[in-house]
């Protein structure tokens, strides 16, 4: 799938413009030697405007998941995630709309998160960097809410990838953050409507 990845150079896209390196986001965190083997986990935050909790609200009332954790991406949520697959000592790429700075500034004042966190230059972020930055990584965490992160996890799934984490809640008895659809669930439109 990716022996002939676009690498930009002389390339154009539909408008004529000059295409980018796809791999653009990973070459720019990870040195040409380590990047095929490059251990590092992805979370996309997407605060989607005034329409992000509105549709997280839905996906939660057909899923049974949070309302609110893949929007505030916050340290709790993420080490739920990380700690118990082990992904605590590997980098932690953010990749985000910039909409909501207070999603990183969280993650950064952690003391087990902010030292293992990457950020993509800005001039190596675009939308294809990112998308493929988040489909090769070792863990995705995103919003079920927002079709970039739908994408990625279907591209995942289809790629026999795991650790993709979307719908997810706090278990009331345990204190622990559990899955409540399976990963399939992207793919279902009585959860996901017409984003499946």
């Amino acid at each position: 799938l990716f022996r002939n990845y676009n690498t930009g150079g002389k390339q154009h896209d539909i408008n004529n413009n000059h295409a980018k390196n796809m791999c653009s986001g990973i070459n720019a965190l990870f040195e040409k030697g380590a990047r095929s083997t490059a251990k590092y986990s992805v979370i996309h935050s997407r605060k989607q405007e005034k329409a992000g909790p509105r549709l997280l609200a839905h996906v939660a009332k057909t899923s049974g998941c949070d309302r609110k954790a893949a929007l505030e991406m916050t340290p709790d949520y993420v080490k739920g995630i990380l700690k118990p697959i082990g992904m605590m000592e590997s980098p932690v790429v953010l990749i985000t709309d910039g909409q909501d700075s207070q999603v990183l500034n969280r993650l950064l004042a952690d003391e087990e998160i902010g030292p293992m966190m990457m950020i993509v230059p800005r001039k190596a972020s675009w939308i294809g960097g990112d998308l493929t930055l988040a489909i090769m990584s070792n863990v995705f965490i995103g919003n079920p809410a927002s079709t970039f992160s739908g994408f990625i996890a279907k591209s995942r799934l289809a790629l026999g990838l795991g650790h993709t984490y979307l719908y997810r809640k706090k278990d009331k008895s345990t204190g622990k953050w559990k899955e409540v659809c399976k990963k399939e669930c992207i793919f279902n439109h009585r959860i996901m409507g017409v984003m499946a």
